[in-house]
């Protein structure tokens, strides 16, 4: 199953690097170990419809749910009650390929859902990556303070250094 940890790796999966966009998931070797990692299938078409559904969801946590993409990734998706003795279990089925890019949309859904407002993209323009907000007052703007927040500080202090006037 997809934890918050694989879900934001996968988000973030499209960093920009020295001020170029990249995708880690281009890479088939990466994406297939990321899927093995995560106990799913490492074949083409269940590559490709991880792609799609982390495109799918980065779109749906900037800006609106792309509900037709994600109606297309859901379709034949069936989660099943087994009762055993005391415990209650939900078994997923979905067609094998699709299987761990479902996993990773309901994943997602159950983040919005335990957490709404706390996954969201970075608050630098210039950055492609998002945060989950653990924090308490949920007021974390940077997917790390490290770069993104000092860099956008130290920007901040250099253009008011520039306008103000010089004794």
């Amino acid at each position: 199953m997809i934890d918050e940890t694989a879900l934001l790796a996968a988000l973030n999966s499209t960093p920009v690097r020295e001020g170029r966009p990249r995708d880690l998931w281009a890479d088939d070797a990466a994406l297939r170990q990321w899927a093995h990692e995560h106990g799913g299938r490492g074949d083409a078409r269940a590559l490709d419809w991880l792609r799609a559904a982390r495109d799918a969801l980065q779109t749906a946590t900037r800006d609106a749910v792309p509900e037709p993409e994600l109606r297309r990734l859901l379709a034949e998706v069936r989660q099943l009650p087994e009762v055993d003795g005391a415990e209650l279990r939900w078994r997923l089925t979905a067609p094998p390929e699709r299987l761990l890019a479902v996993e990773l949309v309901l994943a997602w859904y159950d983040v919005q859902q335990r957490r709404p407002g706390r996954l969201r993209p970075c608050g630098n323009d210039e950055c492609r990556l998002f945060l989950l907000d653990h924090s308490r007052a949920n007021t974390a703007r940077w997917c790390s303070m490290k770069t993104c927040g000092n860099r956008l500080k130290a920007r901040r202090h250099q253009e008011r250094a520039r306008q103000s006037p010089t004794p």
